[in-house]
């Protein structure tokens, strides 16, 4: 493993993207000088230039500087020119899950992993540490609200980090405390199927440290069975949950909606009513989120009036459910959801917080490989929307063969009223068009669809 306090310079290839952008702040908190490069501009890497991380846009070999170490991040190929320069300069190079090990090496870790949440729940949970006066080290998979930033270098013994299962990049920790929301199939570019899915969790629970503790969210499926046989191989579990179910520790009862737009809930442990939490962020399944974080607040024995105030202060994280716009009652709101079940929450989420709107769903498709995958879940995914936009396939890192499109997709999905937008400029001259008072218009994906929204708040408020 390599030792970083050997290093000085660190050249990140890619590192506009979330994970690497963290890490990148991180780095930089322990003094080691920083800098990257990455294909476009993006706010991420506008804000890392102003925190004086330099980056530069375009990939070349006088980028690399003076760099004794080079990370790359999933999406960067062997032939990119920067990764074969470092080669050649004898240069170590390193990928993400090679190099969390060494980042988090020395503290207790507090893994947040699972299908869907986790960035949310990872959110959480780093300002439940900070309300305790802990000042974690974390690494969130989006900009927190509330803080500005998705990583930071901080003083204390604790390092709360998102646990990506993307290419098995989670088992590169060992987690002192292991937090699992849900495990549904997905990233089908990395997994072949859901068994290969449930292994991956499986060898991250078994990652926990002796005497640690894993979380788990009792009402899925997966997660329930592989906190089932970690337990019955030894290992300290706490079970959480909506859901009625044998030894469950947190439940959530009474979940509903707020008047700050969120979810208000009343929190049990055990068999005694805790208290009520109300919560800033919408949906049922962000209540169930909260209770994961009054487990580690459990485990770290932080008082109850503390978690509730921490819970109750996070106001979320960039893409997931964040409102882009309000004009003339117009509302524009992106989020990450790339899944069918995220889809879904997402839009129970909306119609809860919007009650009597129009929903107007933009689904902009995230990799070929997902949408065939997934194609019967995506299909019928739609239902609490009133009008569906399908965008353009975002391909990432994927070719597209001809196979699937836009237009296809819309004639496909299980919906009375579904249209193809062949451009992102005919997404946004479309949705201007339409748009009437009383609309809420989410934008779904992980790709561009969040540039969609805002240049649609740009239109309306020009023709408003």
């Amino acid at each position: 493993m390599i030792d970083l306090q050997q290093v000085r310079e660190v050249h990140i290839v890619g590192i506009g993207g979330a994970g690497m952008s963290a890490i990148a702040r991180v780095l930089q908190g322990k003094g080691i000088r920083v800098h990257g490069s990455d294909q476009r501009h993006s706010p991420l890497t506008d804000a890392l230039t102003a925190e004086g991380i330099p980056v530069a846009i375009g990939h070349a070999a006088g980028n690399l500087g003076r760099a004794d170490l080079v990370l790359i991040s999933s999406a960067v190929r062997e032939d990119n020119v920067e990764v074969q320069a470092a080669k050649q300069q004898g240069l170590q190079v390193l990928d993400r899950p090679q190099f969390l090990g060494a980042l988090t090496a020395g503290y207790d870790v507090i893994a947040i992993a699972g299908a869907h949440g986790k960035t949310t729940v990872t959110g959480m949970t780093t300002l439940l540490l900070l309300e305790a006066g802990l000042d974690p080290t974390y690494i969130v998979g989006g900009v927190m609200a509330d803080l500005g930033t998705n990583g930071h270098a901080g003083t204390g013994k604790h390092f709360v980090i998102e646990a990506d299962e993307y290419r098995n990049t989670f088992l590169a920790l060992k987690p002192a405390i292991a937090v699992v929301t849900n495990v549904e199939f997905d990233h089908p570019d990395s997994f072949p199927s859901e068994r290969f899915v449930r292994m991956a969790f499986g060898n991250f629970v078994d990652n926990i440290r002796p005497g640690g503790m894993l979380i788990a969210c009792n009402d899925d499926r997966l997660a329930h069975a592989i906190a089932a046989s970690y337990h019955a191989n030894g290992g300290n579990l706490m079970l959480y949950g909506q859901n009625e179910g044998v030894g469950l520790t947190w439940r959530a009862l009474n979940i509903r909606a707020n008047e700050r737009g969120g979810v208000s809930f009343t929190a049990k442990l055990g068999a005694e009513v805790v208290g009520d939490i109300h919560l800033r962020v919408p949906g049922d399944y962000n209540a169930v989120n909260a209770l994961a974080v009054l487990g580690v607040a459990q485990v770290l024995k932080i008082k109850w009036a503390v978690a509730r105030a921490a819970l109750e202060r996070f106001s979320g994280t960039a893409r997931r459910f964040e409102m882009l716009g309000d004009v003339d009652d117009i509302v524009v709101i992106d989020d990450y959801a790339h899944h069918p079940t995220q889809i879904r929450n997402v839009l129970r989420a909306a119609r809860q917080r919007y009650p009597g709107r129009r929903i107007v769903a933009v689904w902009e498709p995230h990799t070929f490989s997902r949408v065939k995958a997934l194609h019967a879940e995506f299909m019928t995914a739609f239902a609490d929307a009133d009008r569906v936009f399908v965008l353009p396939i975002y391909a990432a890192r994927e070719v597209d063969d001809g196979t699937l499109t836009a237009d296809i997709l819309a004639q496909q999905i299980k919906h009375p009223s579904v249209g193809a937008c062949v451009t992102l400029e005919e997404a946004i001259y479309r949705l201007t068009e339409q748009a009437q008072p009383g609309d809420v218009i989410l934008m779904l994906g992980a790709g561009n669809e969040y540039i969609v929204g805002k240049r649609l708040v740009l239109e309306l408020e020009r023709t408003s």
